[in-house]
């Protein structure tokens, strides 16, 4: 029997992992890690060897990487190229569980955030096993979110008295109707979909980027007089780096009586 531990490690600040977490790390006999393309990922990749350096001790690991299959962004079929790159990393995470570990031997996947929010390693696995003769199991190991981080960067609560929280992406939030949103944590947004709300009058954001991370960058307040200095942010970080983790929380303020 193989064993797969999916290990949620927080958004980006090494002191965010669980007790959980980092027994889990001390546990796995290989990790694997799934590169992406494009400058920057050298910033990423040492983030997770620092967090191995830093919580797994003197016990001796191996590491095996492949290259992260790309998504067609500008595909017109969205839901189509979504589950082309999914056909195509789950064979990837497969050929690595089949070439990289001997029967009995535990590997690790350290998920950014955790790894049940917009994360889709979890399916990855369960389609392995589905599709594959090779016994194995898998555990989930929740961490940090990096909507907690967020919400914790700018010291406000996630839900408000009678509310609902709505918990979303930048594509759905193109689409939604802009008086329906009350609170709502956009991810995944690479198109600042918030200017559709702009003019609204009574709407805060709470942006973060990179939040729990060494270039963590936070902006918050009404989101018309905002709106353009986050857009500067995006495109500053993006220039320095070639990337950015960001997410935010749009909530309407209350009716006055």
């Amino acid at each position: 029997m193989k064993t797969i531990l999916l290990i949620g490690i927080g958004p980006g600040d090494p002191d965010a992992l669980t007790l959980a977490a980092i027994k889990a790390i001390g546990r796995a006999d290989v990790f694997f890690f799934l590169e992406k393309e494009g400058e920057g990922k050298d910033s990423l990749i040492r983030f997770r060897q620092q967090i191995l350096q830093t919580h797994r001790g003197d016990r001796p690991y191996r590491t095996a990487t492949s290259q992260n299959p790309v998504r067609d962004h500008a595909a017109k079929d969205y839901v189509g190229a979504v589950k082309d790159w999914h056909r195509q990393r789950t064979a990837v995470i497969k050929a690595l569980i089949e070439s990289e570990m001997a029967d009995g031997e535990t590997a690790g996947l350290l998920i950014w955030g955790d790894p049940s929010l917009y994360d889709g390693t979890i399916q990855h696995l369960r389609d392995i096993i589905d599709e594959s003769s090779t016994e194995l199991s898998f555990e989930v190991i929740p961490g940090i979110t990096s909507i907690q981080m967020l919400t914790a960067r700018h010291k406000i609560p996630l839900n408000r008295i009678g509310e609902s929280i709505t918990i979303t992406t930048g594509r759905q939030i193109e689409q939604t109707d802009p008086g329906l949103i009350t609170n709502a944590v956009v991810m995944l947004d690479s198109r600042s979909a918030f200017h559709r709300l702009e003019g609204s009058g009574d709407i805060d954001i709470y942006w973060g980027g990179d939040v729990g991370g060494p270039d963590e960058v936070l902006i918050s307040g009404s989101l018309d007089e905002v709106a353009e200095r986050i857009d500067q942010t995006i495109a500053e970080q993006r220039a320095r780096k070639s990337w950015i983790m960001d997410n935010y929380l749009l909530r309407r303020r209350p009716k006055q009586s």
